[in-house]
């Protein structure tokens, strides 16, 4: 019986250093024993066999709880039951939250470092400006955003500043030196005098209304003729040698509101003289006396202008309407006209 015992407890060391499943030396003689929490019998073996069972308590410990040990394994990995709040793993783990390192930004420093030289560079500029002229401190320069001066600004706004008053200085004495200068008379200056001094002297000294040159068109020859002395002064311009006004050019009407008025184009084909003759109406019973007897042109004109502005030509041969019906009611061109169909 004492034979038995011996190999079963020589057995038992190679039997407790032999791994399990999960990776751990447990004893397979005594896995009761160490579920009853129970201590290995110093008896049950020799003295050499102590050790390791020694040394495979722990272990041991561990596998006489069989559902403590899954349930902590399966702390890690099994999902949280439903309505239960999740626990940081640091209270997990029975520490506190660490608090976040805040790295620091190499290109920001550089910025930071940067900016606080340029700001000393400009006051040790502004320093030795003042020990350089201490007469300067009277007008100290406004500082910039960050406090500091900046002379290169400062001398820019006050060379702008010179410069501003020494173009207002030499303007005024410019004006005070030179005075304006007279306007040259116009090249066709003479042109004019010339057809004025034969209509005052052929015709009547009271015909001419108004005489001027209209440079806004090619510094044109312009006469306002007085409506009872159109017709001779029209065979005037046609028959006289000087002014040789053989062609009628055109002839335009316009509506003034105050009053109409009638616009002859005159010219010279062998001279190539021009010249510009108005005749003013009365808006209520518009009346000019017809330059049709003179220039044959002026017919189809006439009739156009007493068609749109309503306009009477005196001596015309045929005045009637050009363009629009003969029962059509008003005229179009004239600034009060009323349509009797708006969408027309």
């Amino acid at each position: 019986m004492s034979d038995e015992q011996d190999k079963k407890d020589s057995r038992q060391p190679e039997e407790q250093l032999k791994p399990d499943p999960q990776g751990q030396e447990t004893s397979a003689a005594a896995p009761d024993e160490a579920a009853a929490g129970e201590p290995v019998s110093e008896a049950a073996g020799p003295p050499a066999a102590a050790a390791p069972a020694q040394a495979a308590n722990e272990p041991a410990s561990k596998a006489a709880n069989p559902v403590q040990a899954p349930a902590e394994a399966a702390g890690e990995s099994s999902p949280p039951e439903a309505g239960s709040k999740p626990v940081p793993a640091a209270e997990a783990l029975g520490g506190e939250t660490p608090a976040p390192s805040r790295a620091a930004d190499p290109e920001r420093e550089a910025k930071l470092k940067a900016a606080a030289e340029a700001r000393a560079a400009r006051a040790a500029a502004k320093i030795s400006a003042v020990a350089s002229d201490p007469s300067s401190g009277a007008g100290e320069p406004a500082p910039d955003a960050g406090g500091a001066v900046n002379p290169e600004r400062e001398a820019k706004l006050k060379a702008a500043e010179e410069a501003r008053a020494a173009r207002a200085a030499a303007k005024a004495a410019e004006g005070a030196a030179a005075p304006e200068e007279p306007k040259p008379p116009s090249p066709k200056q003479p042109q004019l005098d010339e057809a004025l001094q034969l209509i005052q002297t052929l015709v009547s000294e009271a015909a001419v209304e108004e005489s001027y040159i209209n440079e806004m068109n090619g510094h044109m020859p312009t006469f306002i003729i007085k409506n009872e002395h159109w017709t001779e002064v029209a065979k005037l311009f046609r028959s006289h040698p000087v002014l040789d006004s053989d062609f009628l050019r055109n002839v335009s009407g316009v509506d003034y509101e105050t009053y109409l008025e009638v616009v002859y184009h005159l010219i010279s084909i062998s001279t190539k003289k021009e010249y510009a003759v108005k005749i003013k109406a009365d808006r209520e019973n518009p009346q000019v006396a017809s330059a049709a007897p003179v220039w044959a042109t002026a017919n189809w004109n006439e009739r156009e202008i007493y068609d749109l502005l309503g306009i009477d030509f005196t001596g015309h041969p045929d005045l009637r309407r050009i363009m629009m019906p003969d029962d059509w009611v008003g005229h179009p061109l004239r600034k009060d006209y009323e349509p009797l169909d708006p969408e027309v």
